[in-house]
């Protein structure tokens, strides 16, 4: 079973050492995304359709939101260890020197420099040990800008700008998006949230997919699992009553959502995280 070694949230993001040893189905994130190999089999990241493999020489980095699921590259079942960061979009914005790099990465592979992984092993290390948590946020800043500014070495930034400039553009998109913030707890029903903003069901997830780079139904999971971490790091509810809180009919179905999304039971990121919080 896939387990959380450690988890750290930080002031513009958050870091985790995890255990994987089966899929994670496709998802997106509002942060960016940099998943690194530690040990056992090497895994493959499949993001936006292309596969890319995360090993001692390669890195991922995923945009926010760019729809991405995740495999172990092995025949024999052995898990992946790996350092997955969570990097809030602010941090784009406020890194970024012009428009055409906020919120995304220019690449995603990452190649594990020996900078990089200087870094990488520092941020390890501070995870795997309860002292220096002041140096948390350094470490996640410079591992996270190591990978960024790699990520746009030779890149064109062009057809980067125009899908900055063409997102969140048509009425209808953002009303749904409204609408599925407002809503997200509720049994939700696409078809009817397309007739809302005016569209057919085909025409509204066509139109979503191309200014959002996500499904509805992707982006309406993202927003389930990142309020059910804000409940399990920040209320004493239980896990049964943040599941029923978020809409579902019972914690079995709630704890497979969060698993298959995240990648480990609800229990165990909330045991995990705050023993590093």
């Amino acid at each position: 079973m896939s387990t959380a070694v450690s988890v750290r949230h930080g002031a513009f993001g958050r870091a985790a050492i995890y255990e994987l040893n089966k899929p994670i189905i496709p998802h997106g994130h509002r942060e960016g995304h940099l998943i690194f190999y530690l040990d056992g089999a090497p895994a493959v990241v499949n993001v936006s359709g292309v596969d890319y493999i995360t090993d001692r020489e390669n890195a991922v980095a995923i945009s926010p939101w760019e729809p991405h699921s995740f495999d172990i590259h092995s025949s024999t079942h052995e898990a992946c260890l790996c350092l997955v960061l969570y990097i809030k979009p602010i941090w784009f914005l406020e890194s970024s020197q012009t428009a055409e790099f906020t919120l995304n990465f220019g690449r995603s592979r990452i190649r594990v420099t020996e900078q990089v992984q200087q870094w990488m092993h520092r941020l390890t290390s501070q995870l795997l040990e309860e002292e220096n948590e002041s140096l948390f946020n350094g470490y996640l800043f410079e591992t996270t800008a190591q990978c960024y500014q790699q990520s746009w070495k030779g890149q064109l930034n062009n057809s980067i700008l125009d899908n900055l400039r063409s997102r969140f553009s048509d009425y209808r998109v953002r009303r749904s998006l409204q609408l599925m913030q407002d809503n997200f707890r509720d049994a939700f029903e696409m078809e009817s949230l397309a007739r809302e903003v005016g569209l057919s069901r085909p025409h509204f997830f066509k139109l979503f997919k191309k200014q959002m780079g996500v499904t509805p139904n992707l982006y309406l999971n993202t927003l389930r699992s990142e309020k059910a971490i804000e409940y399990l790091m920040t209320t004493e509810k239980t896990v049964s009553d943040i599941g029923f809180d978020l809409g579902f009919s019972s914690q079995a179905s709630f704890t497979r959502f969060f698993a298959s999304n995240v990648g480990i039971p609800p229990s165990d990121y909330r045991r995990v995280a705050n023993i590093g919080a």
